[in-house]
């Protein structure tokens, strides 16, 4: 049941997807672990006999000691995401969010989400990073009714929002 919860968190985090299905499910890291714990119980309930119940124990510490360098690694090293920026569009219920991804090199996803609660959807304008060709992230703004403009240090970058959708159209981009 973890692992369906995790893949319908997934297909929500992409671009177009329910803004509060992804935020629930798509947590691979603890979803997973219920998952391996579930087995661990059905193991410790459902399997009958020593010799049975005894392979499966040692399969899952061989399994519990690969997943030590992965979770030291994860939490040494874990992705923390930053809001930065939340700017109201024009129309009603469309709302610009830059969020941050805290690395060494930042990187910056744009969206547009639209709609509220549980129906709220998210559509992605991209991600900019120091070190994709366009140079350092500026900023990302409504500049007109419909339409949103990324600034880079090297580039700008128009999309053309659907009013009633949010969705994002084909970018338009400006050299500098």
């Amino acid at each position: 049941m973890p692992i369906v919860a995790y893949l319908v968190g997934s297909q929500a985090a992409r671009s177009g997807g329910l803004v509060e299905v992804e935020r629930w499910f798509n947590n691979p890291v603890q979803l997973m672990g219920a998952a391996v714990g579930l087995v661990v119980v059905s193991t410790m309930v459902g399997v009958r006999g020593w010799w049975s119940r005894t392979g499966c124990l040692i399969s899952l510490v061989a399994l519990g000691f690969a997943a030590v360098p992965f979770l030291f690694v994860w939490s040494v090293f874990g992705v923390e995401w930053r809001e930065m920026d939340r700017k109201p569009g024009p129309e009603p219920g469309n709302v610009l969010v830059v969020t941050e991804l805290v690395t060494l090199d930042p990187v910056y996803r744009i969206q547009v989400l639209t709609g509220s609660g549980w129906s709220a959807r998210h559509w992605d304008l991209g991600w900019w990073g120091e070190e994709d060709g366009r140079g350092y992230f500026r900023g990302a703004e409504w500049s007109g009714p419909n339409q949103v403009t990324v600034t880079s240090e090297k580039e700008i970058v128009v999309f053309t929002v659907d009013p009633v959708s949010g969705r994002p159209g084909e970018p338009v981009a400006t050299r500098r």
